[in-house]
């Protein structure tokens, strides 16, 4: 028997409590009758304390009712070998997706089938099922589940032997893969589909602007990718616009007319922007410049402050922009929701272009801007979402408790890059500065469609031994425990109850 969380096993540890208290058991004194005191002489004052056991089928049970729950949250597992002779092949079918995937790949699911291989459900415990069963099953319905398929890849690539023949049946979106691409040894063959209702539209984000007009980013995601479109929405109203303008607990949302019970809150406020820019006065410039674009082509109400003296900068600030070669200050790192800083670190010379990737990407057929010095010094932790050619970070993410921090490895100057130059500038700052996607929202409506050879893992067949034929079969044993916890209660509150003292 083996564990997946073994570090629950110290819960085994609370049998002490029974212990104590079946164990520290204060005995009363005798009471002794005689005829008179006189007769009772002088003696020194005893008292005695016994250590012992009462009720020991009461203690035993409760000293068991914590070892069971103990080796219930520790998930215990049963792992055997099964011989691939046994077994054609696997099938394996996200069980999120399976009546989807048996509609739109049916002919290759019950040809497998008639062939005799072993349905599996892809997902972290790969259980076996029945395909006609559960598909006949009224209560299995499609829901959204996203899961990274390359992580479970790698997971079954450490289960099955390369020789194994495996099916893999899964929609072809972009949002089920993150990561690395995995190197795997197995006979894989991934067969893949577009879902029907590879179209979907949200509101990204609204706001009023300085004449008080309501402006509205619609997000709209299909097969090719995902794109935005900002609408404009009278004061005085627009029969014909695609949104509804409300008010929800005193606050204005809006929504689209086709699906109004998703609400949008409306930013009636100000975005407060902080520069601190130390020696780099020029790059400031630059920056003010461009955020000043950004105002004018938005009509979003930015309020922007330069400060020479990083202690005056007031709290709650959207945005500060601390270009300087200093770490940021202790006291600025909570003051605002967004930091962008300046790395620091080695400077070493480049010759490369700056590439955005996944929601900060720009399109295509975008130019990318030259960069001619990097800083060396990525912070351990954060993501990359600008980097060069050669793939070294050139803007990283890093998710704080109050603060989300950028670190830029480059400056706002010519002598770096051709960034401030760039007609990219402004549209690559919007996107962090303005409409900066919450990827948790973006991954679920996210329908992009990946293509086949990117998402296939390297195949290693070297990787693991070829003559190994084993499958490893893992058994869930928790319902077992379940079952004894249940029972091991019920019997102690019935001993419990059985011991109680009846007063007369």
């Amino acid at each position: 028997m083996q564990f997946l969380n073994p570090i629950w096993l110290f819960a085994i540890a609370a049998i002490s409590i029974p212990v104590v208290i079946h164990l520290w058991n204060i005995r009363p004194g005798k009471t002794l009758k005689v005829g008179s005191i006189a007769l009772i002489t002088a003696a020194a004052q005893k008292s005695s304390r016994s250590f012992k056991l009462n009720d020991v089928l009461l203690f035993i049970l409760r000293c068991l009712f914590l070892s069971t729950l103990a080796f219930l949250l520790a998930a215990p597992f049963w792992q055997r070998s099964q011989a691939t002779a046994k077994t054609k092949g696997w099938v394996l079918i996200p069980k999120a997706n399976l009546k989807e995937t048996y509609k739109n790949l049916k002919f290759t699911v019950d040809s497998l089938s008639k062939a005799g291989y072993e349905f599996h459900f892809f997902d972290e415990n790969f259980k076996k099922f029945e395909l006609n069963k559960t598909l006949n099953d009224s209560l299995l319905k499609d829901k959204p589940d996203v899961k990274n398929y390359w992580s479970l890849v790698a997971k079954l690539n450490e289960k099955l032997p390369p020789a194994l023949s495996v099916y893999l049946l899964t929609p072809n979106q972009a949002k089920y893969f993150n990561g690395s691409k995995p190197s795997v040894s197995l006979n894989l063959h991934w067969l893949t589909y577009t879902p029907a209702d590879s179209v979907s539209t949200w509101i990204e984000s609204a706001w009023f602007t300085t004449n008080n007009s309501i402006k509205v980013i619609e997000g709209n995601c299909r097969p090719s990718g995902t794109y935005f479109t900002s609408y404009i929405i009278q004061s005085e109203g627009d029969p014909k616009s695609p949104f509804v303008v409300d008010v929800n607990h005193g606050s204005p949302v809006v929504s689209l007319k086709t699906a109004p019970e998703k609400h949008t809150p409306i930013d009636t406020g100000a975005l407060r922007v902080a520069i601190y820019s130390d020696k780099y006065s020029v790059d400031e410039k630059y920056l003010v410049a461009d955020l000043q674009t950004i105002i004018d082509f938005t009509q979003r109400k930015v309020v922007v402050k330069k400060y020479a003296d990083a202690a005056q900068i007031p709290i709650k600030q959207d945005w500060l922009f601390w270009l300087s070669d200093k770490p940021v200050d202790a006291s600025a790192l909570v003051k605002s929701a967004h930091i962008f800083n300046y790395q620091q670190g080695k400077i070493e010379l480049e010759s490369s272009s700056i590439k955005t990737s996944s929601a900060f990407a720009l399109a295509d057929k975008e130019d990318p801007a030259a960069i001619y010095k990097l800083v060396k010094n990525k912070v351990s932790g954060s993501k990359s979402i600008w980097v060069d050619g050669y793939g070294n970070p050139v803007l990283t993410q890093e998710h704080g408790p109050q603060t989300i921090q950028y670190h830029f490895y480059s400056r706002f100057n010519p002598a770096w890059n051709d960034l401030v130059w760039s007609n990219n500038f402004p549209k690559l700052l919007l996107k962090l500065v303005l409409y900066n996607p919450d990827y948790e929202v973006l991954n679920s409506h996210d329908l992009t469609r990946i293509d086949h050879r990117q998402m296939m893992p390297n195949i290693i067949w070297s990787a693991k031994n070829i003559d190994n034929s084993k499958i490893i079969v893992q058994t869930d044993l928790s319902r077992y425990f379940w079952l004894m916890l249940i029972t091991v209660f019920i019997v102690e509150r019935w001993v419990a109850h059985k011991n109680k003292p009846v007063l007369k």
